[in-house]
Protein backbone atom coordinates (compact mmCIF):
# COMPACT_ATOMS: atom_id res chain seq x y z
CA UNK A 1 0.00 0.00 0.00
CA UNK A 2 1.17 3.35 -1.03
CA UNK A 3 2.34 6.02 2.60
CA UNK A 4 -1.00 8.13 1.72
CA UNK A 5 -3.63 5.26 1.61
CA UNK A 6 -2.18 3.84 5.38
CA UNK A 7 -2.08 7.99 6.19
CA UNK A 8 -5.49 7.65 5.30
CA UNK A 9 -6.78 4.92 7.25
CA UNK A 10 -5.52 6.12 10.55
CA UNK A 11 -6.88 9.43 10.40
CA UNK A 12 -10.15 7.41 9.55
CA UNK A 13 -9.46 4.81 12.40
CA UNK A 14 -8.30 8.19 15.07
CA UNK A 15 -12.00 9.58 13.66
CA UNK A 16 -14.39 6.18 14.70
CA UNK A 17 -12.57 6.21 17.91
CA UNK A 18 -13.75 9.43 18.66
CA UNK A 19 -16.74 9.18 17.62
CA UNK A 20 -17.39 5.68 19.60
CA UNK A 21 -16.06 7.15 22.59
CA UNK A 22 -18.34 10.68 22.65
CA UNK A 23 -21.21 8.08 22.38
CA UNK A 24 -21.22 6.93 26.15
CA UNK A 25 -21.07 10.80 26.67
CA UNK A 26 -24.58 11.56 25.36
CA UNK A 27 -26.72 12.39 28.12
CA UNK A 28 -30.44 12.45 27.94
CA UNK A 29 -33.01 15.01 29.91
CA UNK A 30 -33.89 12.82 33.65
CA UNK A 31 -35.82 14.01 36.45
CA UNK A 32 -34.51 14.61 39.74
CA UNK A 33 -36.16 10.95 41.02
CA UNK A 34 -33.63 9.01 37.97
CA UNK A 35 -30.74 11.20 39.44
CA UNK A 36 -31.29 10.10 42.88
CA UNK A 37 -31.46 6.66 41.96
CA UNK A 38 -28.60 6.55 39.75
CA UNK A 39 -26.59 7.87 42.75
CA UNK A 40 -28.15 5.65 45.44
CA UNK A 41 -26.95 2.78 42.35
CA UNK A 42 -23.59 4.52 42.69
CA UNK A 43 -23.39 6.24 38.98
CA UNK A 44 -21.34 9.28 39.39
CA UNK A 45 -21.83 10.94 36.00
CA UNK A 46 -23.44 14.22 35.65
CA UNK A 47 -27.40 13.82 34.64
CA UNK A 48 -29.05 16.72 32.33
CA UNK A 49 -32.31 17.94 34.91
CA UNK A 50 -34.78 19.99 32.77
CA UNK A 51 -37.27 22.34 35.00
CA UNK A 52 -38.26 25.80 35.94
CA UNK A 53 -37.47 28.26 38.84
CA UNK A 54 -39.73 27.54 41.54
CA UNK A 55 -42.31 30.45 41.58
CA UNK A 56 -44.81 31.86 44.33
CA UNK A 57 -48.64 32.73 43.09
CA UNK A 58 -47.43 35.81 41.93
CA UNK A 59 -45.40 34.36 39.25
CA UNK A 60 -42.33 35.71 41.38
CA UNK A 61 -38.93 33.40 41.85
CA UNK A 62 -38.39 32.17 44.99
CA UNK A 63 -35.79 30.44 47.28
CA UNK A 64 -32.71 31.93 45.98
CA UNK A 65 -30.12 32.16 48.16
CA UNK A 66 -26.92 34.03 47.50
CA UNK A 67 -23.64 33.30 49.69
CA UNK A 68 -22.23 36.75 51.30
CA UNK A 69 -19.33 36.00 49.18
CA UNK A 70 -21.38 36.22 46.10
CA UNK A 71 -19.24 32.97 44.69
CA UNK A 72 -22.19 30.92 44.70
CA UNK A 73 -25.68 29.93 45.50
CA UNK A 74 -28.66 27.84 45.91
CA UNK A 75 -32.22 27.97 44.03
CA UNK A 76 -35.35 25.63 44.65
CA UNK A 77 -36.33 23.95 40.87
CA UNK A 78 -38.84 22.16 39.87
CA UNK A 79 -38.12 19.59 37.06
CA UNK A 80 -40.72 18.70 34.24
CA UNK A 81 -42.34 15.69 36.85
CA UNK A 82 -43.52 18.11 39.31
CA UNK A 83 -40.57 17.10 42.33
CA UNK A 84 -39.21 19.91 43.78
CA UNK A 85 -35.19 20.18 44.83
CA UNK A 86 -33.10 22.52 46.05
CA UNK A 87 -29.85 23.09 44.11
CA UNK A 88 -26.15 24.58 44.71
CA UNK A 89 -24.50 25.80 41.98
CA UNK A 90 -20.71 26.68 42.86
CA UNK A 91 -20.81 30.26 40.51
CA UNK A 92 -22.26 33.46 41.01
CA UNK A 93 -25.54 33.83 39.63
CA UNK A 94 -26.27 34.29 35.81
CA UNK A 95 -27.63 37.17 34.57
CA UNK A 96 -30.93 37.40 33.88
CA UNK A 97 -31.58 34.06 36.20
CA UNK A 98 -34.73 35.15 37.14
CA UNK A 99 -36.36 35.37 34.12
CA UNK A 100 -35.31 32.20 33.01
CA UNK A 101 -38.51 29.98 31.47
CA UNK A 102 -36.80 27.23 31.67
CA UNK A 103 -33.55 25.82 33.58
CA UNK A 104 -31.15 22.60 32.46
CA UNK A 105 -28.79 21.59 35.22
CA UNK A 106 -26.11 19.37 34.29
CA UNK A 107 -24.37 17.69 38.00
CA UNK A 108 -25.23 15.14 40.31
CA UNK A 109 -26.54 14.52 43.74
CA UNK A 110 -23.66 15.07 46.34
CA UNK A 111 -26.41 13.56 48.90
CA UNK A 112 -29.69 12.62 49.56
CA UNK A 113 -31.23 16.35 49.72
CA UNK A 114 -28.57 18.31 47.86
CA UNK A 115 -28.18 18.62 43.70
CA UNK A 116 -25.24 19.95 42.69
CA UNK A 117 -24.77 21.48 39.64
CA UNK A 118 -22.15 22.24 37.81
CA UNK A 119 -23.13 23.67 34.92
CA UNK A 120 -26.85 26.11 34.43
CA UNK A 121 -28.47 26.56 30.80
CA UNK A 122 -30.92 28.54 30.96
CA UNK A 123 -33.90 29.63 27.85
CA UNK A 124 -34.39 32.99 28.55
CA UNK A 125 -38.29 34.59 27.25
CA UNK A 126 -37.90 35.95 23.39
CA UNK A 127 -37.89 39.55 23.14
CA UNK A 128 -40.32 38.63 20.27
CA UNK A 129 -43.96 37.51 21.88
CA UNK A 130 -46.14 35.60 19.04
CA UNK A 131 -48.83 38.17 19.37
CA UNK A 132 -46.76 40.81 18.49
CA UNK A 133 -45.25 39.10 15.53
CA UNK A 134 -48.99 38.25 13.96
CA UNK A 135 -49.99 41.73 14.82
CA UNK A 136 -46.74 43.36 12.77
CA UNK A 137 -48.23 40.73 9.84
CA UNK A 138 -51.86 42.50 8.94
Amino acid sequence: MKKGHLIGLGIIAVAIIIIVSMIGDASTYESFATAKAMKMRGEDKPIHVVGELKKNAGGMVEGIEVNPDKTSFYFMMVDNDGTEQKVFYNEPVPPDFARAEQVVVIGSYKNEDLFVADKILMKCPSKYQENEVSTAGM
